[in-house]
């Protein structure tokens, strides 16, 4: 039987189940190649779209387990623990060092980066500006961090530094930003920020909002996500039996950056080598998932262990 018959229908024709497209999921099933009877874990499963495919391919729920450090998504990922899937509500380092404590190893590990689509369309989670929402940004929302707390407590030198460093802003409007903010505070909503940096911008803009690197940098510093990357990389090859094989996603070019070095290191680094490459270059949404919008800036790159 398979997991869909599992699901609630509920949560089977939710407008948010029906509105998460995973992302690369055929370019991920090709480049990893599940079998029938292989563990598989997913390190950001999010609301289940990557999961499903795989689960449904290998059929080994015991010994799979699901990582995400949302409450919202672990509800929805309730209906896999149902088929005897491990659950684990936590960051996926920790998750990663619980594992490789308890000595698990899985034949298949997928990682995406991105924030899932019912995150940023919920207006309540103020991930995005298209909607009046609150500047929270938190994926766990037990941490004490929001982006309000950075927006209306940073100084105008450390914001300056997260929107150049994380949001790859131009120096220069990265310091006008800056300094709107601290001027203009307290801030509250991320309408209230999205106006004020709209107003900051010299010049005409189309289909990029001028707000959209200032959030994407809020946003990785609320969740510490380039740290987070940096210490799951050198995690993944003892997370893997031999011949195991990780995927990873990544959304912009700070995280493949990380990723891209950490694969080369591995392609150079001749017999000491753990991972082998599964492709030179990334399978990029743009040509491998056209149909989704939201993946054009994904770019999937994958690794064997020897």
């Amino acid at each position: 039987m398979s997991i869909k018959e599992h699901i609630p229908p509920q949560s089977r024709n939710s407008k948010e189940y029906e509105l998460h497209v995973p992302v690369l999921l055929d370019a991920t099933l090709d480049l990893l190649k599940p079998q029938k009877g292989e563990s598989y874990l997913d390190l950001t499963a999010g609301y289940g779209g990557h999961a499903e495919a795989f689960l449904e391919k290998t059929q080994n729920f015991a010994d799979s387990a699901l990582v995400d450090r949302d409450e919202y998504a672990i509800g929805h990922l309730q209906r896999f623990s149902k088929q005897g899937v491990r659950l684990l509500q936590t960051d996926f380092v920790s998750a990663a060092h619980e594992l490789i404590a308890n000595q698990k190893q899985f034949d298949i590990v997928v990682v995406d980066l991105g924030v899932s689509s019912p995150q940023l369309d919920q207006a309540s989670r103020g991930f995005s500006f298209a909607k009046p929402g609150p500047l929270d940004m938190r994926m766990d929302r037990s941490q004490q961090l929001t982006a309000e707390q950075i927006v209306n407590s940073y100084s105008q030198d450390q914001l300056e530094t997260i929107i150049t460093k994380y949001g790859e802003e131009q120096r220069g409007f990265a310091r006008r930003i800056a300094a709107g903010i601290v001027q203009g505070r307290p801030f509250s909503s991320t309408l209230e920020l999205a106006e004020l940096i709209a107003h900051l911008h010299r010049g005409k803009w189309q289909r990029t909002h001028p707000a959209t690197r200032t959030f994407q940098a809020l946003r990785i510093e609320v969740n510490q996500e380039l740290a987070q990357v940096e210490a799951i990389l050198p995690l993944l090859p003892r997370l893997l039996h031999q011949n195991g094989r990780v995927g990873v996603i990544s959304f912009h070019s700070l995280e493949d950056r990380l990723v891209k070095q950490f694969f080369k290191e591995q392609a150079q680094a001749g017999f000491e080598a753990e991972l082998q490459l599964l492709n030179k270059k990334p399978l990029d949404g743009a040509t491998y998932d056209v149909h989704n919008p939201r993946s054009r800036s994904a770019k999937l790159r994958g690794a064997v262990k020897k």
